[in-house]
């Protein structure tokens, strides 16, 4: 399933998250690399929101942390082209961004491999889980 978002500036707290131990660690062993620091944040089309909107009904794969205190977050496999990456999806009680923005992680910076920029439009392919 492909969906269409434009490249949006985040709130720069990817860049912390995606480095922290048990995140980079659990992200190697679930989705198979480690995370680049930060995320790529994309506002999605109106007629993909459905589809992102039911992304918190699916299980997901889940980044559980250590800290019953810190957020646990569920992953979502997608592909950018020829990248292998992931939606983040941070319980609801953390969340920072409207509904129609997600956040993508993968292993490389994103916006250097497809020489893309804030305002492009970019589409992911979400994968089966």
């Amino acid at each position: 399933m492909e969906i269409m978002g434009k490249i949006v500036s985040g709130a720069g707290q990817g860049v912390y998250f995606t480095q922290i131990d048990w995140v980079r660690q659990q992200c190697d062993a679930k989705l198979g690399f480690k995370p680049f620091p930060g995320t790529l944040n994309l506002e999605i089309a109106s007629d993909d929101l459905a589809v992102i909107a039911s992304l918190d009904q699916k299980k997901g794969i889940e980044l559980i942390s250590p800290d019953p205190t810190f957020c646990n977050a569920k992953t979502f496999p997608v592909r950018l082209g020829k990248i292998d990456a992931a939606i983040i999806v941070p319980e609801e009680k953390v969340r920072i961004h409207a509904e129609s923005i997600i956040e993508i992680i993968a292993p490389l910076n994103i916006k250097a491999a497809l020489n893309v920029k804030d305002g492009d439009s970019l589409n992911i392919v979400l994968l089966e889980e």
